[in-house]
Protein backbone atom coordinates (compact mmCIF):
# COMPACT_ATOMS: atom_id res chain seq x y z
CA UNK A 1 0.00 0.00 0.00
CA UNK A 2 1.45 3.35 -1.08
CA UNK A 3 0.18 6.46 0.65
CA UNK A 4 0.08 10.17 -0.03
CA UNK A 5 -0.72 12.81 2.57
CA UNK A 6 -2.57 15.93 1.44
CA UNK A 7 -2.66 18.77 3.96
CA UNK A 8 -5.42 21.28 3.23
CA UNK A 9 -5.16 24.86 4.45
CA UNK A 10 -3.99 28.19 3.05
CA UNK A 11 -2.38 28.97 6.42
CA UNK A 12 0.16 26.20 5.68
CA UNK A 13 1.11 27.77 2.36
CA UNK A 14 1.40 31.19 3.99
CA UNK A 15 3.80 29.79 6.56
CA UNK A 16 1.53 30.72 9.46
CA UNK A 17 1.68 27.17 10.83
CA UNK A 18 3.99 24.20 10.27
CA UNK A 19 2.71 20.99 8.70
CA UNK A 20 3.54 18.76 11.67
CA UNK A 21 0.64 16.43 10.81
CA UNK A 22 2.41 14.99 7.78
CA UNK A 23 5.46 14.08 9.84
CA UNK A 24 3.35 12.44 12.54
CA UNK A 25 1.25 10.41 10.10
CA UNK A 26 4.31 9.32 8.11
CA UNK A 27 5.96 8.03 11.28
CA UNK A 28 2.84 6.08 12.23
CA UNK A 29 2.37 4.61 8.76
CA UNK A 30 5.99 3.44 8.66
CA UNK A 31 5.30 1.48 11.83
CA UNK A 32 2.52 -0.52 10.16
CA UNK A 33 4.36 -1.04 6.89
CA UNK A 34 2.64 1.51 4.66
CA UNK A 35 4.92 3.45 2.32
CA UNK A 36 4.58 7.23 2.08
CA UNK A 37 6.00 8.58 -1.16
CA UNK A 38 4.44 12.05 -1.40
CA UNK A 39 3.42 14.96 0.85
CA UNK A 40 1.20 17.60 -0.75
CA UNK A 41 -0.02 20.92 0.64
CA UNK A 42 -2.92 22.72 -1.03
CA UNK A 43 -4.86 25.84 -0.10
CA UNK A 44 -8.55 26.20 0.68
CA UNK A 45 -9.60 26.10 -2.95
CA UNK A 46 -11.86 23.33 -4.32
CA UNK A 47 -10.44 23.37 -7.86
CA UNK A 48 -6.83 23.11 -6.71
CA UNK A 49 -7.75 20.44 -4.15
CA UNK A 50 -9.52 18.39 -6.81
CA UNK A 51 -6.47 18.69 -9.05
CA UNK A 52 -4.25 17.47 -6.21
CA UNK A 53 -6.57 14.50 -5.66
CA UNK A 54 -6.47 13.54 -9.34
CA UNK A 55 -2.67 13.56 -9.29
CA UNK A 56 -2.54 11.56 -6.05
CA UNK A 57 -4.91 8.89 -7.39
CA UNK A 58 -2.50 8.12 -10.23
CA UNK A 59 0.38 7.27 -7.89
CA UNK A 60 -1.13 6.22 -4.54
CA UNK A 61 -3.83 3.84 -3.38
CA UNK A 62 -4.21 5.50 0.03
CA UNK A 63 -4.77 9.25 0.30
CA UNK A 64 -4.91 10.80 3.76
CA UNK A 65 -6.29 14.33 4.08
CA UNK A 66 -5.77 16.62 7.07
CA UNK A 67 -7.75 19.82 7.58
CA UNK A 68 -10.79 21.40 5.99
CA UNK A 69 -13.43 19.60 8.10
CA UNK A 70 -14.49 22.62 10.17
CA UNK A 71 -17.70 24.72 10.14
CA UNK A 72 -16.63 27.68 8.00
CA UNK A 73 -17.10 28.25 4.28
CA UNK A 74 -13.42 27.69 3.49
CA UNK A 75 -13.57 24.18 5.02
CA UNK A 76 -14.25 22.31 1.79
CA UNK A 77 -12.39 19.00 2.01
CA UNK A 78 -15.45 16.76 2.49
CA UNK A 79 -17.48 18.61 -0.11
CA UNK A 80 -14.72 18.46 -2.73
CA UNK A 81 -14.03 14.75 -2.21
CA UNK A 82 -17.77 13.94 -2.22
CA UNK A 83 -18.21 15.59 -5.62
CA UNK A 84 -15.04 14.00 -6.97
CA UNK A 85 -15.92 10.39 -6.09
CA UNK A 86 -19.68 10.77 -6.51
CA UNK A 87 -20.68 10.27 -2.89
CA UNK A 88 -23.37 12.09 -0.92
CA UNK A 89 -22.73 13.88 2.37
CA UNK A 90 -25.07 12.63 5.09
CA UNK A 91 -25.60 13.71 8.66
CA UNK A 92 -23.99 11.47 11.27
CA UNK A 93 -26.38 11.59 14.18
CA UNK A 94 -23.87 10.49 16.80
CA UNK A 95 -21.43 13.20 15.72
CA UNK A 96 -24.20 15.81 15.73
CA UNK A 97 -25.25 14.87 19.26
CA UNK A 98 -21.62 15.06 20.38
CA UNK A 99 -21.29 18.57 18.91
CA UNK A 100 -24.54 19.73 20.52
CA UNK A 101 -23.40 18.35 23.88
CA UNK A 102 -20.09 20.20 23.52
CA UNK A 103 -21.90 23.54 23.23
CA UNK A 104 -24.37 22.66 25.97
CA UNK A 105 -21.58 21.83 28.43
CA UNK A 106 -19.92 25.15 27.69
CA UNK A 107 -23.23 27.00 28.08
CA UNK A 108 -22.80 28.40 24.56
CA UNK A 109 -25.22 28.84 21.69
CA UNK A 110 -24.48 26.52 18.76
CA UNK A 111 -24.69 28.34 15.43
CA UNK A 112 -26.27 26.54 12.49
CA UNK A 113 -23.01 26.20 10.57
CA UNK A 114 -21.58 23.92 13.27
CA UNK A 115 -23.92 21.17 12.07
CA UNK A 116 -21.76 21.06 8.94
CA UNK A 117 -19.06 19.36 10.98
CA UNK A 118 -21.31 16.32 11.49
CA UNK A 119 -21.64 15.68 7.74
CA UNK A 120 -19.81 12.56 6.56
CA UNK A 121 -19.28 10.76 3.28
CA UNK A 122 -22.07 8.24 2.69
CA UNK A 123 -20.93 4.70 3.39
CA UNK A 124 -17.73 5.77 5.13
CA UNK A 125 -16.25 4.33 8.30
CA UNK A 126 -16.52 7.01 11.00
CA UNK A 127 -13.49 7.89 13.12
CA UNK A 128 -14.84 9.48 16.33
CA UNK A 129 -13.36 12.75 17.55
CA UNK A 130 -12.97 12.63 21.34
CA UNK A 131 -10.90 15.82 21.42
CA UNK A 132 -12.91 18.11 19.17
CA UNK A 133 -16.05 18.20 17.07
CA UNK A 134 -15.58 17.13 13.44
CA UNK A 135 -15.33 13.34 13.07
CA UNK A 136 -12.85 11.74 10.71
CA UNK A 137 -13.84 9.13 8.13
CA UNK A 138 -12.47 6.50 5.77
CA UNK A 139 -14.07 5.39 2.51
CA UNK A 140 -13.05 3.19 -0.41
CA UNK A 141 -13.77 4.11 -4.00
CA UNK A 142 -12.35 2.16 -6.90
CA UNK A 143 -8.74 1.26 -6.21
CA UNK A 144 -8.22 4.04 -3.68
CA UNK A 145 -8.85 4.52 0.02
CA UNK A 146 -9.57 8.05 1.24
CA UNK A 147 -9.06 8.96 4.90
CA UNK A 148 -10.16 12.38 6.16
CA UNK A 149 -8.77 13.72 9.42
CA UNK A 150 -9.16 17.06 11.26
CA UNK A 151 -6.35 19.61 10.99
CA UNK A 152 -5.61 20.50 14.64
CA UNK A 153 -2.91 18.07 15.88
CA UNK A 154 -4.59 17.80 19.31
CA UNK A 155 -7.60 16.28 17.53
CA UNK A 156 -5.89 14.48 14.66
CA UNK A 157 -3.15 12.62 16.57
CA UNK A 158 -5.35 10.82 19.15
CA UNK A 159 -7.95 10.06 16.46
CA UNK A 160 -5.35 8.52 14.19
CA UNK A 161 -3.71 6.53 16.99
CA UNK A 162 -6.99 5.23 18.40
CA UNK A 163 -8.96 4.59 15.23
CA UNK A 164 -6.95 5.34 12.08
CA UNK A 165 -4.06 2.92 12.51
CA UNK A 166 -6.40 0.04 13.41
CA UNK A 167 -8.52 0.69 10.32
CA UNK A 168 -5.49 0.84 8.03
CA UNK A 169 -3.78 -2.19 9.57
CA UNK A 170 -6.71 -4.29 8.34
CA UNK A 171 -5.93 -3.17 4.80
CA UNK A 172 -2.35 -4.48 4.99
CA UNK A 173 -1.80 -8.16 4.12
CA UNK A 174 -3.08 -10.21 7.03
CA UNK A 175 -0.38 -12.87 6.51
CA UNK A 176 2.44 -10.35 6.90
CA UNK A 177 3.61 -9.12 10.30
CA UNK A 178 5.48 -5.82 10.49
CA UNK A 179 8.08 -5.04 13.15
CA UNK A 180 9.75 -1.66 13.49
CA UNK A 181 12.58 -0.48 15.74
CA UNK A 182 14.18 2.95 16.02
CA UNK A 183 17.88 3.23 16.93
CA UNK A 184 18.90 6.61 18.37
CA UNK A 185 22.39 8.10 17.93
CA UNK A 186 24.18 11.12 19.33
CA UNK A 187 27.67 12.49 18.74
CA UNK A 188 27.75 11.56 15.04
CA UNK A 189 26.32 13.61 12.18
CA UNK A 190 23.76 12.29 9.71
CA UNK A 191 26.23 12.37 6.82
CA UNK A 192 28.90 10.49 8.80
CA UNK A 193 26.39 7.92 10.01
CA UNK A 194 25.16 7.23 6.48
CA UNK A 195 28.71 7.01 5.16
CA UNK A 196 29.57 4.34 7.74
CA UNK A 197 26.61 2.15 6.75
CA UNK A 198 26.15 3.22 3.12
CA UNK A 199 26.61 -0.31 1.75
CA UNK A 200 23.94 -1.65 4.11
CA UNK A 201 21.51 1.06 3.02
CA UNK A 202 22.24 0.34 -0.66
CA UNK A 203 21.60 -3.39 -0.19
CA UNK A 204 18.44 -2.98 1.91
CA UNK A 205 15.33 -4.87 0.90
CA UNK A 206 13.81 -6.48 3.97
CA UNK A 207 14.52 -5.16 6.61
CA UNK A 208 14.58 -1.58 5.41
CA UNK A 209 16.81 1.13 6.91
CA UNK A 210 15.47 4.69 7.05
CA UNK A 211 17.83 7.43 8.37
CA UNK A 212 16.49 10.64 9.93
CA UNK A 213 18.21 13.61 11.54
CA UNK A 214 16.67 15.99 14.08
CA UNK A 215 17.92 18.46 16.74
CA UNK A 216 21.53 17.34 16.69
CA UNK A 217 20.60 13.66 16.80
CA UNK A 218 20.28 10.88 14.23
CA UNK A 219 17.88 7.97 14.13
CA UNK A 220 17.61 4.83 12.05
CA UNK A 221 14.21 3.18 11.66
CA UNK A 222 14.55 -0.54 10.94
CA UNK A 223 11.42 -2.24 9.57
CA UNK A 224 11.02 -5.93 8.78
CA UNK A 225 8.09 -7.87 7.32
CA UNK A 226 7.48 -11.59 7.77
CA UNK A 227 4.65 -14.04 8.43
CA UNK A 228 6.29 -14.93 11.75
CA UNK A 229 6.80 -12.01 14.13
CA UNK A 230 9.69 -13.79 15.84
CA UNK A 231 11.48 -14.13 12.52
CA UNK A 232 10.84 -10.44 11.79
CA UNK A 233 12.41 -9.49 15.13
CA UNK A 234 15.36 -11.78 14.42
CA UNK A 235 15.86 -10.06 11.05
CA UNK A 236 15.98 -6.68 12.77
CA UNK A 237 18.37 -8.00 15.43
CA UNK A 238 20.74 -9.15 12.68
CA UNK A 239 20.83 -5.84 10.80
CA UNK A 240 21.08 -3.88 14.06
CA UNK A 241 24.14 -5.93 15.00
CA UNK A 242 25.78 -5.16 11.65
CA UNK A 243 25.04 -1.44 12.00
CA UNK A 244 26.22 -1.14 15.58
CA UNK A 245 29.40 -3.09 14.91
CA UNK A 246 30.36 0.10 13.04
CA UNK A 247 28.62 2.94 14.91
CA UNK A 248 27.42 1.35 18.14
CA UNK A 249 29.49 3.70 20.31
CA UNK A 250 27.08 6.50 19.33
CA UNK A 251 23.86 4.54 19.95
CA UNK A 252 22.21 5.56 23.21
CA UNK A 253 18.70 4.13 23.05
CA UNK A 254 15.64 2.88 21.22
CA UNK A 255 12.33 4.11 19.88
CA UNK A 256 10.83 7.13 21.71
CA UNK A 257 13.48 7.61 24.36
CA UNK A 258 15.65 10.73 24.70
CA UNK A 259 19.03 11.57 26.17
CA UNK A 260 17.35 13.10 29.20
CA UNK A 261 15.15 10.01 29.65
CA UNK A 262 18.24 7.79 29.51
CA UNK A 263 20.01 10.04 32.03
CA UNK A 264 17.01 9.76 34.35
CA UNK A 265 17.22 5.95 34.15
CA UNK A 266 20.91 5.93 35.08
CA UNK A 267 20.43 8.38 37.95
CA UNK A 268 17.55 6.35 39.35
CA UNK A 269 19.43 3.06 38.98
CA UNK A 270 22.43 4.46 40.84
CA UNK A 271 20.28 6.46 43.29
CA UNK A 272 22.23 9.64 42.57
CA UNK A 273 21.06 13.25 42.75
CA UNK A 274 22.02 16.06 40.40
CA UNK A 275 21.89 19.86 40.44
CA UNK A 276 22.58 22.34 37.64
CA UNK A 277 24.23 25.73 37.19
CA UNK A 278 23.10 27.18 33.86
CA UNK A 279 24.39 30.27 32.13
CA UNK A 280 23.95 30.12 28.33
CA UNK A 281 21.21 27.44 28.58
CA UNK A 282 19.12 29.66 30.83
CA UNK A 283 17.39 26.83 32.73
CA UNK A 284 16.79 24.57 29.72
CA UNK A 285 18.41 21.56 31.40
CA UNK A 286 16.28 22.06 34.51
CA UNK A 287 13.13 22.57 32.46
CA UNK A 288 13.70 19.31 30.60
CA UNK A 289 14.61 17.17 33.59
CA UNK A 290 11.62 18.39 35.60
CA UNK A 291 9.25 17.45 32.76
CA UNK A 292 9.54 13.82 33.90
CA UNK A 293 7.28 12.53 36.68
CA UNK A 294 9.15 11.53 39.83
CA UNK A 295 12.06 13.87 39.08
CA UNK A 296 12.39 14.88 42.72
CA UNK A 297 14.06 11.55 43.47
CA UNK A 298 17.10 12.55 41.38
CA UNK A 299 16.89 16.32 40.91
CA UNK A 300 17.05 18.65 43.91
CA UNK A 301 17.40 22.09 42.31
CA UNK A 302 19.72 24.47 40.53
CA UNK A 303 20.63 28.03 39.63
CA UNK A 304 20.21 30.01 36.44
CA UNK A 305 23.37 32.12 36.68
CA UNK A 306 23.02 34.21 33.57
CA UNK A 307 24.89 37.24 34.92
CA UNK A 308 28.35 37.50 36.42
CA UNK A 309 26.85 38.84 39.63
CA UNK A 310 24.86 35.64 40.20
CA UNK A 311 27.88 33.51 39.34
CA UNK A 312 29.91 35.34 41.97
CA UNK A 313 27.36 36.09 44.68
CA UNK A 314 25.20 32.94 44.58
CA UNK A 315 27.54 30.29 43.21
CA UNK A 316 30.71 31.78 44.70
CA UNK A 317 32.80 31.72 41.53
CA UNK A 318 36.04 33.48 42.50
CA UNK A 319 36.53 37.05 41.30
CA UNK A 320 40.06 36.18 40.17
CA UNK A 321 38.72 33.27 38.07
CA UNK A 322 36.46 35.58 36.10
CA UNK A 323 39.10 38.31 35.79
CA UNK A 324 41.85 35.92 34.66
CA UNK A 325 39.95 33.39 32.55
CA UNK A 326 36.50 34.88 31.90
CA UNK A 327 33.12 33.23 32.37
CA UNK A 328 33.43 31.31 29.09
CA UNK A 329 36.22 29.07 30.32
CA UNK A 330 37.19 25.68 31.67
CA UNK A 331 37.92 27.23 35.05
CA UNK A 332 34.53 28.91 35.41
CA UNK A 333 32.66 25.76 34.29
CA UNK A 334 34.61 23.73 36.86
CA UNK A 335 33.79 26.05 39.76
CA UNK A 336 30.14 26.31 38.74
CA UNK A 337 29.71 22.51 38.68
CA UNK A 338 31.50 21.98 41.99
CA UNK A 339 29.83 24.88 43.77
CA UNK A 340 26.26 24.10 42.70
CA UNK A 341 26.67 20.51 43.94
CA UNK A 342 27.87 21.90 47.28
CA UNK A 343 25.15 24.57 47.43
CA UNK A 344 22.29 22.15 46.77
CA UNK A 345 23.92 19.12 48.46
CA UNK A 346 23.79 16.72 45.51
CA UNK A 347 25.99 13.86 44.33
CA UNK A 348 26.50 15.52 40.96
CA UNK A 349 26.79 19.11 39.77
CA UNK A 350 26.57 19.99 36.08
CA UNK A 351 27.27 23.42 34.61
CA UNK A 352 26.75 25.11 31.25
CA UNK A 353 28.59 28.28 30.28
CA UNK A 354 29.38 29.63 26.83
CA UNK A 355 28.37 31.80 23.91
CA UNK A 356 24.89 31.04 22.58
CA UNK A 357 25.00 33.93 20.09
CA UNK A 358 24.36 35.89 18.02
CA UNK A 359 27.62 37.74 18.84
CA UNK A 360 30.91 36.58 20.31
CA UNK A 361 31.76 37.01 23.99
CA UNK A 362 35.14 37.49 25.65
CA UNK A 363 36.77 36.99 22.27
CA UNK A 364 35.19 33.51 21.99
CA UNK A 365 33.20 32.66 18.84
CA UNK A 366 29.49 31.85 18.87
CA UNK A 367 28.94 28.20 19.79
CA UNK A 368 31.83 27.97 22.25
CA UNK A 369 30.49 25.95 25.18
CA UNK A 370 32.01 24.54 28.37
CA UNK A 371 30.16 21.80 30.25
CA UNK A 372 31.42 20.99 33.74
CA UNK A 373 30.56 17.77 35.56
CA UNK A 374 31.43 17.29 39.21
CA UNK A 375 30.72 13.84 40.69
CA UNK A 376 31.25 13.29 44.41
CA UNK A 377 34.53 11.52 45.04
CA UNK A 378 35.82 12.02 41.50
CA UNK A 379 37.83 14.66 39.68
CA UNK A 380 35.73 17.32 37.97
CA UNK A 381 35.61 17.00 34.18
CA UNK A 382 35.06 19.89 31.76
CA UNK A 383 34.13 19.34 28.11
CA UNK A 384 34.70 22.05 25.51
CA UNK A 385 32.47 22.28 22.43
CA UNK A 386 32.46 24.47 19.36
CA UNK A 387 28.95 24.18 18.00
CA UNK A 388 28.51 27.32 15.89
CA UNK A 389 24.80 26.95 15.13
CA UNK A 390 21.89 29.29 15.81
CA UNK A 391 21.34 30.64 19.31
CA UNK A 392 18.51 28.20 20.03
CA UNK A 393 20.34 25.26 18.44
CA UNK A 394 23.44 25.97 20.54
CA UNK A 395 21.36 26.00 23.73
CA UNK A 396 19.46 22.81 22.85
CA UNK A 397 22.55 20.90 21.75
CA UNK A 398 24.45 21.99 24.86
CA UNK A 399 21.84 20.35 27.09
CA UNK A 400 21.95 17.17 25.00
CA UNK A 401 25.73 17.04 25.17
CA UNK A 402 25.52 17.55 28.93
CA UNK A 403 23.22 14.52 29.25
CA UNK A 404 25.41 12.49 26.89
CA UNK A 405 28.65 13.23 28.75
CA UNK A 406 27.10 12.60 32.15
CA UNK A 407 25.66 9.24 31.02
CA UNK A 408 29.10 8.28 29.67
CA UNK A 409 30.83 9.17 32.93
CA UNK A 410 28.32 7.28 35.06
CA UNK A 411 28.47 4.20 32.83
CA UNK A 412 32.28 4.27 32.84
CA UNK A 413 32.33 4.37 36.64
CA UNK A 414 29.98 1.36 36.67
CA UNK A 415 32.34 -0.62 34.39
CA UNK A 416 35.31 0.39 36.51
Amino acid sequence: MNAEIIAVGSELLLGQIVNSNARFISQQLAGIGINVYFHTVVGDNPDRLRSAIEIAEKRSNLIIFTGGLGPTKDDLTKETIARHIGKKLVMDQEALESIELYFKKGNRVMTENNKKQALVLEGSMILPNHHGMAPGMMVENGNCIYMLLPGPPKEMEPMFLQFGTAALSKQVKEDEKIVSRVLRYFGIGEASLETEIDDLIEQQTNPTIAPLAADGECTLRLTAKHQDIMVANSMIDEIEQKINSRVGQFCYGYDNTSLMAELMKVLNEKQLTVSAAESLTGGLFQQEITSFPGTSSVYKGGVVCYTNEVKKEVLKVKEETIEKYGVVSVECAKELAENVASLVSTDIGISFTGVAGPTELEGKPVGTVFIGISIKGKQTVVHELLLGGTREANRTRSVKYGCYYLIELLQESQKA
